[in-house]
């Protein structure tokens, strides 16, 4: 009897699709033994001719040819793929039973469970899981909506909006508010700058606070500019300074040695001043690999340096000790040495650090001199910040932005992100009373790309900068709609009277409301595109958490091939060579312009969508500008100048396959293997190196 229909695990009976087990043997064999899956033509063969002899007068059901697809792979010694097909088998039935519980339809990805499982998920003593995906969000909604009864209001309603956007994969607010939130540590926030003094205790005691900080998963960014250059004198001792990035090694040293927060490595931001003595060294510090590996560092570039760049000049560098001016560079020769590092490594990115001022929400209170360690969020000494990223892929439907669900979700974020303020438990004492006093927070965005697809715009067009310009600026008046009207039933933020607020809005609850942060791991739960990233690729193998590896295929580019007729799983196996679909022919060039890759797109896009965020962002964007391995270092130099010219506060490049440790290997260049691209884990687009896939 041949085989005509299948029984579904919802029951329904539907026409029987060889091809579908076949595809599903192919990524099997493609994931676990990186060969290509011609084999599964015959498996499947066989599969389908003991369905027809075991359900001659009956209806097989999906478990049915699932168990028949195990036992002819072991029968044929295929023993690891066997076990590989049955754990993925396992890790859907785990994702099923969990749409159950919540009781709505939760996008998990295999690798969203197991990136839960293995970080967010609270563990006993013995290490072993406590609660489920769901409970983590109630438990996270319940710490978070008990504020709502410091100010009188029943936190009931909130808990359960809370748990619904966040269930809905609608909105995620930041790692360490995931992994703490209702837990006896209690520190929620994912940014922190601290002042490094120019003395040892100074220095030290910096050390002692990272330290605090990034145990509870935090990271942090400093400025090493008041540190007296390498050679000057020590008057305590009669002895020479050994200079900021001597410094820096201790700092470094002190992250190696402490996994954050049991969850995360810790990831820095060393910034210097262009005009510090030391800034040559500084610039090239990170050549060497290996050296301040869980550091980002970018300069600070001054308005005059630029001036004075643009004029072909030289200008003084100061000793911060005493203010002395030491020597001339030119400037040109300075820019030049930050755009051939950044080539050949990744760093230095560049701060704009005036252009950060001149949208300093409190100039009154300080001057803000660093950032945390991915860019986009710009802090005072002590200060921290909350973040939390809406995914704007749920916010389409047929086809169109569907504006009044995005202004719920933006003033549910805000609240969110306020009460986080109150419910923090922070690590040192001037951090909780700055923090407290200007009560900054950052909602950003994630799944960018995914919209720009869902809606048929190119990522590489100007209409998806204008759609961006569009976009921002509704969820920054929303968000600042939001933020007011908390502040007339609760109060404006302490420092209020000293912010550029005062004269524009009666009361304001945050002296900072929107961020572009890069998100990693959220994404990943999400199930969704980094930040206002491109997608990385079309079809890679993920390589999970547990050791194994996923054949991954991005979900709208499925669904549009078997919509046009032209997908199978060969296909996808010769897009995983590169990830890329720009010279595959089968696939129809109106696809093609829709799913451009990171590296796809010319470098000019990347910087215009960073500045066209930037436009309507309180704080700072985070946006990688990921070039290829052939770009040249005029092509660096023109993204820098573009950056400036554009209003951008900082910049950051990143050329495939500059530095020897990646999270993300294109076919032949880097894959042990050689041939797919591949990723890992917790990769979701934006900067592929180990100091910042993590940051949300």
């Amino acid at each position: 009897m041949v085989i005509t229909k299948i029984r579904k695990r919802d029951g329904r009976i539907v026409d029987f699709d060889a091809g579908r087990i076949k595809n599903a043997i192919h990524k099997a064999f493609v994931a676990v033994e990186l060969k290509d899956g011609e084999r599964a033509e015959s498996i499947t063969r066989e599969v389908v001719s003991l369905l027809e002899r075991k359900f001659k007068e009956q209806i097989p059901s999906v478990e049915d040819a699932q168990d028949f697809v195990v036992e002819v792979l072991r029968k044929r010694g295929y023993e690891k793929v066997a076990l590989e097909y049955e754990a993925y088998r396992k890790k859907k039935e785990e994702i099923r039973a969990l749409r159950e519980e919540f009781r709505i339809e939760p996008k998990l990805t295999v690798n969203a469970l197991e990136v839960l499982n293995r970080r967010y998920l609270l563990k006993d003593v013995t290490e072993k899981i406590v609660e489920t995906p769901s409970q983590m969000f109630g438990r996270i909604a319940r710490a978070i909506a008990k504020v709502d009864r410091k100010y009188g209001e029943d936190p009931k309603e909130s808990e359960k909006i809370f748990y619904e956007m966040m269930t809905r994969l609608e909105f995620i607010p930041n790692s360490p508010t995931l992994f703490n939130a209702g837990t006896k540590l209690g520190q929620l926030s994912a940014c922190f700058v601290l002042p490094v003094e120019d003395s040892l205790e100074g220095i030290f005691t910096a050390v002692k606070n990272t330290a605090l900080i990034e145990k509870s998963g935090g990271g942090v960014g400093f400025d090493f500019s008041r540190l007296r250059p390498k050679g000057d004198i020590v008057m305590s001792t009669k002895g020479v300074a050994s200079g900021p990035v001597s410094f820096m090694r201790v700092f470094d040293m002190a992250t190696e040695v402490i996994k954050a927060g049991g969850k995360r490595r810790g990831a820095m931001m060393g910034i210097l001043r262009v005009d510090h003595p030391d800034i040559l060294e500084f610039i090239t510090s990170k050549q060497k690999p290996g050296f301040l590996s869980n550091f980002n560092i970018s300069v600070a570039v001054t308005d005059d340096f630029m001036k004075t760049l643009e004029g072909d000049g030289e200008y003084w560098l100061v000793n911060p000790r005493n203010k002395e001016k030491t020597a001339k560079l030119k400037a040109r020769n300075v820019w030049d040495l930050m755009v051939k590092s950044a080539w050949a490594s990744g760093d230095p990115g560049v701060i704009f650090i005036d252009e950060i001022n001149r949208h300093n929400p409190t100039p009154e209170v300080g001057r803000i001199e660093s950032t945390n360690p991915c860019g986009e969020q710009p802090l005072l000494p002590y200060e921290s910040c909350n973040l939390g990223s809406i995914n704007l892929s749920r916010m389409v439907d047929d086809g169109k932005i569907n504006w009044e669900k995005l202004r719920e979700t933006i003033r549910n974020a805000v609240h969110f992100l306020d009460n986080v303020v109150d419910a923090n438990k922070y690590p040192l004492k001037e951090t909780a009373n700055i923090t407290r006093a200007n009560r900054k927070i950052g909602l950003g965005v994630m799944g960018f790309a995914d919209m720009l697809i869902k809606l048929k715009i190119p990522y590489n067009s100007t209409e998806a900068l204008e759609l961006a310009e569009r976009l921002m600026r509704f969820i920054e008046e929303e968000a600042h709609k939001k933020s007011q009207e908390i502040a007339e039933k609760r109060g404006s933020f302490p420092n209020f009277e000293k912010s550029i607020w005062k004269n524009k809005y009666k009361a304001f609850r945050n002296a900072t409301v929107t961020t572009i942060a890069p998100t990693g791991s959220i994404s990943i739960i999400a199930g969704c595109s980094s930040g206002i990233e491109p997608i990385f690729a079309i079809s890679f193998i993920r390589n999970v958490l547990s050791g194994t590896r996923l054949f991954e295929t991005n979900p709208l580019f499925e669904t549009i091939a078997k919509e046009r007729g032209f997908y199978d799983a060969k296909l996808l196996e010769e897009i995983a060579k590169t990830g890329s679909v720009q010279k595959i022919d089968k696939v129809p060039e109106d696809v093609k312009k829709l799913f451009v890759t990171a590296l796809d797109i010319e470098p000019e896009w990347h910087i215009r969508m960073q500045a066209a965020f930037q436009k309507y962002t309180d704080n700072a964007v985070s946006k990688t500008v990921n070039l290829p391995a052939t770009a040249t270092v005029e092509d660096v130099r023109k993204v820098y100048d573009l950056a400036w010219k554009l209003k951008c506060k900082g910049v950051t490049v990143f050329r495939y396959g500059s530095k020897p440790e990646q999270v993300l290997y294109i076919g032949e260049i880097k894959t042990p293997e050689g041939k797919f691209i591949s990723a890992e884990s917790e990769y979701a687009g934006g900067c592929p190196t180990q100091t910042c896939p993590f940051p949300s």
